[in-house]
């Protein structure tokens, strides 16, 4: 009688199943922050655990030429949820802030800088203010810069607000939260920074303003937002006002 023949039968791999994405995406650039990139990464990192939700937080390092490059590289390692993205040389806010954007998961961004000034603490606040609106933009009630700075911030705010009429008082903030759907709205100008909320308006989003605490620098000097007391903001505002009177007509929500 002849034997049935024996098959090795190896269990069926099992299908993989996509991961949720994150729910929160942080971005944060650096630029030659090393004595301040530690203690801010470590205050965000505490507050972001108190979400109960999925985050991703990438930093990015603009070129910085001192140790700030080592610093996030010993960071990102002994934390997760921390993406390092490098760039060989000084490319700009603007650049830092896109570059992200386009790697980002979460279906919310959150903004800020990395010198420390802005308050993680501040985050949860803002993402409540999502209900009912598309962006929610941070402003500075007590800041804590020189007397020509304000001055010259609350100057660029007023007439921006004015041309533009995008509502927002203080768009020098880096603090801010948005839904994805904003990010269609950024075009590559140098200066996106101060026109994120007036390019949302333009594209039909809803955009509020929420306070938020601003804290001295504890160390070194500030390297982005000096451009605002140029010409060249001037230049790019009457480009995206033009721009915005030239968009074509959305569908209404």
């Amino acid at each position: 009688m002849t034997e049935s023949p024996t098959f090795d039968c190896a269990p069926s791999p099992r299908v993989a199943t996509a991961r949720p994405g994150p729910s929160f995406s942080v971005v944060v650039p650096f630029y030659n922050e090393e004595e301040n990139v530690g203690t801010m990464l470590a205050e965000l990192r505490r507050t972001l655990d108190t979400l109960g939700a999925a985050y991703e937080v990438i930093a990015v390092d603009d070129g910085s030429t001192d140790g700030t490059t080592a610093a996030l590289h010993a960071i990102a390692a002994d934390w997760p949820q921390c993406e390092l993205l490098a760039f060989a040389k000084n490319r700009g806010q603007a650049a830092a802030l896109l570059s992200a954007f386009a790697r980002a998961k979460g279906e919310v961004l959150v903004t800020l800088d990395g010198d420390g000034q802005n308050d993680p603490a501040d985050i949860p606040r803002l993402i409540a203010r999502l209900d009912g609106a598309d962006m929610v933009a941070g402003v500075r009630a007590l800041r804590q810069d020189s007397p020509l700075r304000r001055a010259m911030s609350r100057l660029a705010n007023a007439v921006r607000s004015r041309v533009l009429g995008d509502g927002v008082s203080d768009t020098g903030c880096a603090l801010k939260v948005f839904r994805r759907e904003a990010v269609g709205a950024f075009i590559p100008i140098r200066t996106l920074y101060s026109f994120m909320p007036a390019l949302a308006v333009a594209a039909g989003l809803r955009v509020v303003e929420e306070p938020v605490n601003h804290r001295p620098r504890r160390a070194g000097e500030s390297k982005y937002g000096l451009g605002v007391m140029s010409w060249r903001p001037l230049v790019d505002m009457l480009g995206i006002w033009w721009f915005a009177q030239r968009q074509v007509e959305k569908e209404s929500k």
